[in-house]
């Protein structure tokens, strides 16, 4: 008989994540605050791409529009385009350093950023501040603590 694969930890991870990014915060300091939902789909992209993947993104996506108060379905692109680039390439991210990983999300970060932009732009006429990429920086800044938390966690539960 098979062991249950304790799938739950991957979506109590994800909650976790959508309770950081409504937390409220001063303003100074919710300009900097990452993209947790995004960081941490790409963990479980990378980790188990067999589980999570584009529509797990494109859920997770539409409820950060809905809690966030964006127009529906910009975040839902966005991280369904982040993540399918990432599931694409995750034999290759896998085998980097956690620095070199933190490096090369924060490009994939960068261009979930402006995807974001570039959406709002064309749908209600947002004009770029370089404050929308502070999100990028912290979110490289993150990866390495994030990445050995759910690490630590997947091996300990034996999230296969």
């Amino acid at each position: 008989m098979r062991k249950p694969q304790r799938l739950g930890f991957i979506y109590l991870s994800l909650f976790a994540a959508l309770l950081l990014t409504v937390m409220p915060m001063p303003q100074i300091v919710k300009l900097a605050r990452p993209d947790w939902a995004l960081l941490v789909l790409m963990y479980w992209v990378l980790a188990l791409p067999q589980r999570v993947g584009v529509i797990t993104a494109f859920f997770t996506g539409f409820i950060v529009d809905v809690l966030v108060g964006t127009v529906l379905g910009v975040n839902a692109l966005a991280f369904s385009v982040v993540i399918f680039v990432v599931a694409q390439h995750h034999l290759k991210i896998r085998n980097f350093a956690v620095v070199q990983q933190a490096l090369l999300l924060g490009l994939m970060l960068a261009l979930y950023q402006l995807l974001l932009f570039w959406l709002s732009h064309f749908l209600t006429g947002v004009y770029f501040r370089p404050q929308y990429l502070w999100p990028v920086l912290t979110g490289m800044l993150v990866w390495p603590w994030l990445f050995w938390l759910l690490r630590r966690y997947r091996r300990q539960l034996k999230i296969q």
